[in-house]
């Protein structure tokens, strides 16, 4: 408990007592000693992860949960061997990140017995919403009511103070005016919208309160533990409020908890940033998240599918350093989210940037805006399916195919654990009628499904569905039977024409993997080193004696 102790003093100095820190004391031991299930040690190239939400399928009479694992079971258990399921707890809003009760299952979805059967089949990564919690919560409602236990909960700010240097993630207002029992207003700080309450992370019985969270999911068997928009968790006024010194211990306090009561389990971080910022949060590649989302990775793919130029996704991976060998990446395309654009920037001009908004726009997708402290506007997020993200709305179902296919190769070769989103593998359209009935623009890829009518799609009644599911589980097969797809492998970019990426990845037992990928709508003739290629998805050996002309968006898998 000795890291405990001084992660507590570094973060409250004199304001947490010996009772506080007793009551944490006794809150580890009882958790650890009810907690039998073993985690996994580590990751491997046989990881990848399964994203979707609890209700994502429906049945009459069934609970929504039941029907994801029928779902999972029958189609995907040999495919996906973690299930990152998204808040299924009672929420209010934001399809589920604005959370009532942290310790119930939504009714619609079922129970935690409904969670346990689904974890029979596969390992499990649960939401710790962590920053904030619904304006319907009983520690909301009970802080307006002024009841004593929930006192300070949340952070009450004069509106007069200068708070012009805050990262804002959204238009809507930092400070939101709401009325208390005694009949006066207190203006309470909500990041994401006023129904996503911030919690008060300076008084220690919000930590006792949010650890005992963190505990119960351990003892639930979240296998991995994501922690929702934890960059904004700490607020000091005059500051940028986020990415805070307290903010990272704070996350250092979390991995030491979860170190001792589950070893094996996983911390990942969500930081929708820039890339320094985000990878900050591995801290000295022991003591911080073991994974943070790979968030450049998703726009890089998009823009450089779109330009057919691996020349700006080439230089960024030739960067990459996984911090250690305790650390990875958690690599993705698309998300519940959009696309964000912030970790871009640094990467491409401000001008590329908006060339790909403009360009996405024209083509359906919608778009989300920040506020900027001098009082502008930039876009942080792009609104689309990944499938019509790569594509023109008048493109040809085969061409939709390749182009996808080409994305989510690159995904699957990259350092770092993937992670496929349900609308990927089911091969979904923007959904413009959930924009209309939900009112926001996230929703577009959120859609909801008939377990009957999708099973039936991807059976063959939708081409499109049929041949996405198909070909890309078992893409994903052929990774996981490949050393060289290690997460922790590196890495090594190879001279290629630009409308080619080309690298090369060694596993420590001597398997090796060249992966080529060919981003544009052209053929392309590309010079292999010498030496006996196979192709690890057709089987075929290939010949170097001369240049091997890429179709258009064709990628090989070579081992060699």
């Amino acid at each position: 408990m000795n890291v405990i102790n001084s992660l507590l003093s570094s973060i409250y100095k004199d304001s947490i007592d010996n009772v506080i820190i007793g009551q944490i004391h006794q809150r580890i031991t009882e958790a650890k000693s009810h907690i039998s299930h073993t985690r996994k040690q580590r990751w491997d190239e046989k990881d990848v992860v399964l994203i979707t939400y609890a209700d994502q399928f429906y049945q009459p009479e069934k609970k929504t949960l039941t029907c994801l694992t029928d779902f999972y079971n029958a189609g995907l258990s040999a495919v996906f061997n973690i299930v990152h399921l998204l808040p299924f707890y009672p929420y209010s809003s934001d399809d589920g990140f604005s959370v009532i009760d942290y310790y119930q299952v939504n009714p619609i979805a079922g129970d935690w017995q409904d969670i346990a059967k689904l974890h029979h089949s596969t390992r499990l990564m649960f939401d710790y919403v962590c920053n904030h919690m619904s304006a319907q919560s009983e520690w909301f409602r009970g802080y307006l009511a002024q009841q004593p236990e929930y006192d300070n909960f949340f952070v009450s700010m004069d509106p007069n103070i200068d708070l012009s240097a805050v990262t804002r993630p959204r238009t809507s207002p930092l400070l939101t005016p709401f009325p208390l029992k005694d009949g006066s207003t207190r203006h309470i700080w909500t990041t994401f919208s006023a129904d996503q309450i911030d919690l008060n992370f300076a008084n220690p019985k919000v930590l006792v309160a949010m650890l005992d969270v963190l505990l119960e999911y351990l003892k639930q068997g979240a296998d991995y533990i994501r922690l929702d928009a934890v960059g904004f968790m700490w607020k000091t006024p005059g500051t940028r409020c986020i990415h805070l010194e307290k903010t990272h211990l704070l996350v250092k306090l979390f991995r030491a908890v979860t170190d001792i009561v589950a070893p094996g389990s996983v911390i990942i971080t969500e930081t929708n940033v820039p890339h320094q910022d985000n990878i900050a949060y591995f801290g000295n590649g022991h003591d911080e998240a073991q994974m943070v989302y790979q968030f450049p990775l998703p726009p890089l793919v998009l823009h450089a599918i779109h330009t057919g130029s691996a020349r700006t996704l080439g230089q960024w991976a030739a960067s990459l350093d996984l911090n250690t060998t305790d650390t990875t990446f958690f690599n993705f395309l698309a998300s519940h989210d959009g696309i964000g654009l912030n970790p871009l920037r640094g990467l491409l001009p401000e001008e590329e940037i908006l060339a790909l908004v403009e360009d996405l726009q024209r083509e359906g997708a919608l778009v989300s805006y920040k506020n900027n402290p001098d009082g502008s506007r930039s876009p942080y997020e792009i609104n689309v399916t990944y499938m019509d993200a790569l594509n023109r709305q008048d493109s040809q179902d085969d061409e939709r195919i390749a182009r996808f296919l080409l994305a989510h190769a690159i995904l699957l070769a990259f350092p770092g654990v993937p992670a496929v989103y349900i609308q990927s593998i089911l091969g979904s359209r923007n959904d413009y009628d959930g924009v209309k009935s939900a009112g926001h623009n996230r929703a577009i890829n959120r859609q909801k499904y008939s377990l009957d009518d999708i099973n039936q799609a991807i059976a063959g009644k939708n081409y499109l569905r049929h041949q996405i599911f198909h070909q890309l589980s078992r893409l994903i097969e052929v990774r996981k039977s490949h050393s060289a797809f290690h997460p922790n492998c590196p890495l090594v970019i190879h001279h290629s024409p630009q409308e080619v990426l080309a690298f090369s990845r060694e596993a420590p037992n001597g398997q090796r993997v060249m992966a080529l990928f060919n981003l544009s709508s052209a053929a392309c003739p590309v010079d292999l080193p010498a030496a006996e290629y196979t192709n690890l998805l057709t089987a075929e050996t290939l010949s170097t004696t001369s240049p091997y002309v890429m179709q258009p968006y064709q990628f090989l898998w070579l081992n060699y």
